[in-house]
């Protein structure tokens, strides 16, 4: 969980004219300071990210990278230490290719250098990108990255980008990306549209055979930004983005300005019933389970035996629908046998109750908007659980899941 630059300032390098909202070393003390003031540290965010156009364009004498000295004029080293100085850490972006996708140096034939370099500074998170570099070497370059990120003994979350690139050309070795990555990007990057999350979400459904069941403590699919907070997600498209990021199991890493956000977009960023689900320790990757009359469902295996249950509503006009949920219809039924407490986390918190598996919940959606539960099993008398086993059984022979 964190901040990262990108979707919002971009390669913003004009400190000159636009000197608050240039990538420069105060931007990131800025937002340091703001996620320490403002209880986004409390909520578990923890990690203040630099991406793309941070360096200078030419390496220091000893081939080592080295900052832009006018917009980083303390070096990345002070940055690091003055991030950590509030409890927080520092993550920095560099390519494996020849060029990083902004045209500063690539980390090619300097990964071992680059990677000491890193430790050197304190650096706690590295994203490292795949730009200006041949597809069929990708493999190679993210694993030998992997292995001089450990040879220096600093523990540095490695988020890759391996399988963005590799889709076009074949289907990724998941296993070996697991083995190298602690999180990877799968699709295009996220912009400030609901056009674009929907699509990230669809490329994740479609894939989700694939993609869920390397997902787990350690490695994690990353569907890229939160860009919530920004100028082009109405407020229920936002939960939508927060709840499925959730369902997700994905790296919380927003992209907005902490500076000047809405307070609605801020306490759903810091709802803590969505980050409980989010950083579940479980650590399962959701999956979509069903898609009826224009509303899609997302369910998510959570510790003690619990689930996660999303459904948005995919209409974008109108007003709000409301959504039928039978317990017994889910895939996941079997652990609300007999019982089940349902807690409405998302559009508004709400205890729902006791619910066995046959009582009629409708849970009112917004157009492109997110219902969010939770849902805990409560174990009963064992022959009326085998009586309603037995019931539901029969019901859902001759019924689809939804």
């Amino acid at each position: 969980m964190g901040w990262l630059h990108w979707e919002r300032f971009m390669c913003n390098i004009d400190c000159d004219t636009d000197p608050n909202n240039c990538i420069s070393e105060n931007l990131y003390m800025q937002m340091a300071n703001i996620m320490v003031t403002e209880g986004w540290k409390e909520a578990g965010y923890e990690y203040v990210c630099i991406d793309d156009c941070w360096p200078s364009h030419q390496r220091d004498a000893q081939g080592r990278l080295q900052a832009d000295s006018k917009r980083f004029p303390s070096g990345i080293k002070k940055l690091a230490d003055y991030v950590h100085s509030k409890g927080l850490k520092l993550g920095i972006y560099a390519d494996l290719g020849t060029k990083t996708c902004g045209g500063f140096p690539g980390s090619l034939g300097y990964y071992d250098i680059d990677a000491q370099t890193f430790a050197d500074w304190g650096v706690d998170l590295l994203k490292f990108d795949g730009c200006y570099m041949k597809w069929n070497l990708l493999g190679e370059g993210y694993t030998n990255m992997s292995i001089a990120l450990n040879k220096t003994g600093r523990s540095i979350v490695y988020s890759c980008e391996w399988p963005l690139y590799e889709w076009p050309y074949h289907q990724p070795d998941y296993s070996a990306i697991r083995k190298a990555c602690n999180h990877w990007r799968n699709s295009m990057d996220v912009e400030d549209s609901w056009a674009s999350v929907k699509t990230i979400l669809e490329w994740t459904a479609d894939h989700q055979n694939v993609i869920v069941p390397v997902a787990g403590p350690g490695g994690w699919n990353d569907p890229d930004m939160l860009v919530i907070g920004n100028f082009g997600l109405s407020h229920a498209q936002q939960e939508s983005q927060m709840a499925l990021w959730a369902i997700m199991a994905s790296p919380l890493l927003m992209s907005n300005d902490l500076r000047d956000i809405c307070p609605r977009s801020k306490e759903l960023l810091q709802n803590r019933h969505i980050i409980a689900i989010s950083q579940d320790p479980l650590g399962k990757q959701g999956y979509r389970t069903a898609k009826v009359n224009n509303f899609e469902v997302w369910e998510r295996p959570l510790s003690g035996g619990r689930l996660a249950l999303a459904v948005m509503n995919k209409y974008e006009t109108g007003g709000p629908r409301g959504f039928p949920l039978t317990l017994a219809t889910l895939p996941s039924w079997k652990i609300c046998t007999p019982q089940c407490n349902v807690t409405q986390v998302l559009p508004s918190y709400k205890e729902l109750g006791i619910q066995t598996l046959l009582s009629k919940l409708v849970v009112a959606i917004n157009p492109s908007g997110t219902a969010l539960l939770s849902i805990a099993p409560l174990k009963g008398d064992l022959k009326n659980q085998w009586l309603l086993w037995k019931d539901v059984s029969s019901r859902n022979t001759h019924n689809s899941v939804l």
